[in-house]
Formats: structure tokens, sequence, C-alpha cells
């Protein structure tokens, strides 16, 4: 069976040398104790239990899957046993306050930890991590009774969490959303309707499942304005804070799902629910949009995860599998036929997943930082500030859970096609990872609904391209800097074109737009696209520029370790980038060759 080796070496280069998060943390708060010695054994150790408890339950808990009987999901053997681990080992409260029970560590940390948990095994992490969504909803709406009663079990993972959008006629335009709360005597509501998609909706992992919903408060306006957000414990808890009589919360049915067959996706019930309203009352869509944003960054990491995953059992394989000779001459003249790494088209692909997982990587290391400042400015109550850092997130959300999701869907098909049809086979575990790796493409909202989200609401409305000048000038003044090394000057020059490109393409849809409104629709993926392929660039340059100055001054790593980082830049330079520019050249396509074609003309048949 395949097996997850956790990339710390990668990992250490961008965290120590690329974005120097030592000093990073010893610039905020919740960084006091985040030395590099304590950051080294929490990633060292949590790979540990990546690599020897998760890892295993890979494979088993996709052929096992959830199992559903009156009303109780049990989960495939081992996951429970894997979760005490987890909770035993202090995991889900690494980055969470410590009045709250939790370590007190920096926001970054909890999603470093994720990355590997996700790589290793996404169905298991699925569980803690939607319950660190929940901690952040009600860490940020919740009102001081609600952090006392439900933060300390979350954080403890004792309860899980869900998030409970999505109904039968909705799922993206939560406006249609039907479900009631009818206010209570006491305070409380009576929560009833129906939710699907509901991941951990349901399990037996935790003694309890805090389930975070929205509702319509009676005579609540229509569309998303009239949407309220609520706290519905699967078990209310009784006056200790402890689990008390269970609530009008069942799980109808299990979807039955071509991949994360391990991680229960349930249809839930509400009947005449108990529930607690958080947050103002018809802002339910705006509080929720901290779960949302949580979810989001959550699930760009499974665009890095299987493109590592995919390529580390890829390259065992090409390393071992012997296939005819290479084109240039015998590579291995003693041995029947030379290893499929010898091939240069294998190698396309082998780079190909090695260029995705690793400036994937650098991508979200790089938004880990600005995450770590917008939560303690929330932590501090310093508004302006975490403001300020969520509107950069905030930019960069989409790109991250669209273009890396699409970029991991790619590689861990090119990770089948190394294998040939050994991948097609299930025990070889490449096909799995496909499987799995789809539903990050659709859930928070499909790629399409990223890029409308990152061209029409956070390019043309909020900011009228403001948010892509910011990014750009950023990009632009790095590049400039890098121009007197013979060595960056390609990469820089190359960058530099793409910061004025963006920008007139920004400019010539807005213009476009004022016309024909659904350009906006018409360009939003390309233009996404288009995005992550120049922000991942600019995430190697910074990465090739390190390894050259290490290759120069000396670093912590082998000079192998900096001129593989220096050719797999290159790579991405001259193979994969080109594609910007058929993104480029699509999204200023007019919008007639989309709708000129009547709807009852896309097909004739019988």
């Amino acid at each position: 069976m395949p097996t997850y080796k956790a990339p710390l070496r990668d990992m250490k280069f961008l965290l120590n040398e690329v974005f120097d998060y030592p000093r990073h943390y010893a610039s905020l708060a919740s960084g006091e104790n985040a030395t590099p010695d304590i950051v080294d054994a929490i990633l060292s150790e949590c790979g540990r239990f990546c690599e020897d408890v998760l890892s295993p339950l890979y494979q088993s808990g996709d052929e096992e899957g959830c199992k559903l009987e009156n009303g109780e999901v049990t989960t495939p053997k081992g996951f429970k046993e894997a979760y005490a681990q987890y909770v035993a080992g202090g995991w889900q409260g690494l980055s969470a306050p410590e009045e709250f029970g939790g370590q007190g560590l920096p926001a970054s940390l909890g999603l470093f930890k994720q990355e590997m948990m996700g790589t290793a095994n996404w169905s298991f992490s699925m569980y803690p991590g939607l319950s660190i969504g929940a901690m952040n909803t009600i860490f940020l709406h919740g009102s001081d009774e609600q952090k006392q009663t439900y933060l300390p079990p979350l954080t403890e993972g004792r309860w899980g969490g869900t998030m409970c959008l999505t109904e039968p006629q909705c799922g993206t335009d939560l406006g249609q959303v039907k479900t009631k709360a009818e206010p209570q005597a006491d305070g409380s509501y009576r929560v009833t309707g129906t939710k699907i998609f509901i991941s951990s909706g349901e399990h037996d992992l935790t003694d309890n499942i805090v389930h975070v919903v929205l509702a319509r408060l009676p005579d609540a306006p229509k569309g998303t304005r009239g949407i309220s957000l609520f706290i519905v414990p699967k078990f209310l808890p009784d006056d200790n804070g402890d689990v008390g009589q269970r609530n009008g919360v069942t799980c109808g049915s299990l979807e039955k799902k071509m991949g994360i067959k391990a991680s229960a996706t349930c249809v839930m019930n509400f009947d005449d629910a108990t529930g607690y309203l958080i947050g103002p009352e018809n802002q339910g869509l705006e509080c929720m949009f901290t779960f949302m944003n949580t979810a989001r960054i959550g699930t760009a990491i499974q665009g890095v995860g299987p493109a590592e995953l995919s390529y580390q059992w890829a390259l065992d394989y090409a390393r071992d599998r012997r296939s005819m000779r290479a084109l240039s001459g015998k590579k291995e003249p003693d041995q029947v036929a030379d290893s499929l790494i010898h091939h240069a088209d294998v190698r396309r692909m082998l780079l190909t997943q090695k260029a995705i997982a690793e400036g994937g990587r650098a991508m979200l290391y790089y938004a880990a930082r600005l995450a770590d400042h917008m939560v303690e400015g929330h932590e501090q109550g310093d508004s302006k500030k975490a403001e300020a850092y969520d509107d950069k997130l905030g930019f960069l959300t989409p790109i991250l859970k669209g273009f890396l999701t699409e970029l991991g869907y790619e590689a861990a098909n090119q990770g089948v096609q190394v294998f040939g049809g050994h991948g097609y086979i299930r025990e070889h575990g490449m096909e799995q990872i496909i499987r799995d790796t789809k539903i990050a493409t659709l859930y928070e909202g499909t790629t399409g609904i990223q890029a409308l989200d990152l061209l029409g609401r956070k390019v043309l409305m909020m900011t009228q391209g403001g948010a892509v000048r910011e990014f750009t000038l950023k990009i632009a003044n790095f590049a400039r800097k890098q121009l007197t090394d013979k060595r960056l000057r390609p990469f820089a020059v190359e960058l530099l074109k793409l910061t004025a490109q963006w920008n007139v393409l920004t400019v010539r849809l807005m213009l476009a737009a004022r016309k024909d409104r659904d350009v906006v629709s018409a360009a939003a993926h390309d233009f996404l696209m288009y995005s992550g392929y120049v922000t991942m660039a600019y995430l190697w340059a910074r990465q090739a520029a390190v390894a050259a100055d290490k290759l120069e001054h000396g670093g912590a790593d082998a000079a192998e370790f900096y001129r593989a980082k220096l050719a797999t830049a290159e790579f991405y330079y001259e193979r994969l980038l080109p594609r910007a520019q058929s993104h480029a050249t699509s999204m200023l396509s007019p919008t007639k060759n989309l709708m000129q074609l009547d709807a009852e003309h896309m097909a004739f048949l019988g």
C-alpha cells in the first residue's frame, strides 16, 4: 500500500527561508511561544501522526466507508481510535485561544497541521476541520455565554461542529433558504427544515455535534437579507455544560458519493429543534462568511494535498517501473529497460505535479501570514487592522480555493497517467486521489462561483480594480529588485509584463461590463485562472530568489535542494505559466459566442 511522507524539508524551506516565519511569529502577540524549536517540534510530531496513524487508514477508510443505522453513523474501522489520539495530542486546540483551553498559537500553525493531515487522509481531516470553522464563527459572533458553553468542548475536541447551509432547492443561491426559526418565550428558537450535503453532520467520533445553521425568522425579508444564523446542538448542554437531552436533529441519510467516502456527508433533518441565535437577526450570511472563508482556505489545501500525495506515489513508481529505452539512449544498460523517470514525457507529468504542489504550498503559506494578522486584529479588538488584512486575504481566497483545487485535480490525473493502467486499479490508490479531490472544486462554492466572487465582487464591485493594483504593485516591486541578477532576470522580466497585463485586462473587463453585464460571468473563470497562474509565478520567483541566494552564500539545506528549486521554477515559467496567455485571450472574447445559441437549440435529439 502506498504511504505518505510529510514534506517537512519543503515546509521548513518556506517557513524559515522564504517567508521568515520566525520573525513573523515574533511580531505577533500569539507568537510568543511559537519559537523555531517549538514550531519544528510541532511540525515533526504532526508529521509522524499523519504518517503512522492517518495515512494507513486512507485506503481502508475508502473501502469501508461510513454506515448509517437507526439514525446513527459509524465511521470506518480505526477512525475513532485515530481521533482519540488526535484529541489526546491536543491538536484541535493548537491555534485556539488559551481562555477556552487552546494553546493560543498563531492560526497559521493550524493550517500547516491541516495540510499534513489533509494530504495523509482528507476524509479524516474533514471531521476536525469543520469543527474549527464552527469555533471561529462562535468566537467572532457568539455571545459570552455561547463562547463559554461551546468553545471549551469544541477546542478540546470532545464536541464536533458543522455548517448547515445547503437545502434541496438551493445550493449557492442561499436566498432560497426555507428552514424556519420560530422564537420561543425563553429566548431560544424552534428550528425546522432540511439541509443536505452536510459534512460531519452525524458520526461517532465526538460526544456532541454543534450545528451552525442558516434559517429564517418569521416575517424576515426575502432573499439573503432575511437569513439568520443559529447554534443547534445535537444534544442540548445541561446546566453544567455537559451533554444533556437529545435535540430534534437527526440524520436522514448518507449521500452516496464519488469520493471522500470515509467522511460522513449527511442529509440533516431539523424537527422543532432548539436553536440559539448567533449574531444579529437577518445578518446570518455575513456571520456565516467567517465559517465559509475558513472552509475555503481549508479547501485550498485539498488542491495542494492531492498534488503532493499523487506526486510522491507517482515519483516512487516512475523510479521503479521499467518500460522501453529513453529516446536519448540507454540509461540503465544492465536492466531490461529504463525506468519511467528517464522518459521526457513522464518527467513533464512529474514536474507538473511537483510545481503545483510546491507552488501551491507557497501560495498557502503566503496567505497564512495574512490570516495571522487578521486573527490578531480580531482578538485585540483592532477592527481597522482586522478589516485591512481581511480585505487582502479576501482577494486571495477565491484564487486559492478555485485555482489550487483545479490544479490539484489536474495533478491527481497526471499521477494516474504515470501509473498507466495500474493507476486505474484501486489497489494502487491513485484513482482514489482523483475521486477524493474532485469534490474540492465543488464544495464551498464551485470554481465558477469563486471566479464570480473574485472578478465580480472583489475586483469590480468592491475595489474597482484596486485589489489587483495593490497586489500587482507588490509583485512588481519584488521583480524590479531581481533585475540585476542574471539568474533571476528572466523571472523578473516576465513578472513585470504580467503585472502590467493583469491591470490592463482588469480595466478592459471593467469597461466592457458597463455595456454588457454578461461579460463578468463569461470572463470570470479565465480571469481566476489567469490570476492564479500569475500569483503562483510570483511565489515561484520568490522561492527561486531564496534558492539562488542560498547557493551563493550557503543555506540550511544541501545545494541539490536549492538547485531543484531553481529547476522547478524554470519549468513552471517555461511550461505552465504560458497557459496564462490563453486565459487572457479567452477572457476578452465577446459574449456573443456563448449567448447567441438559443437554449432550445443546444441539442437536437431523436
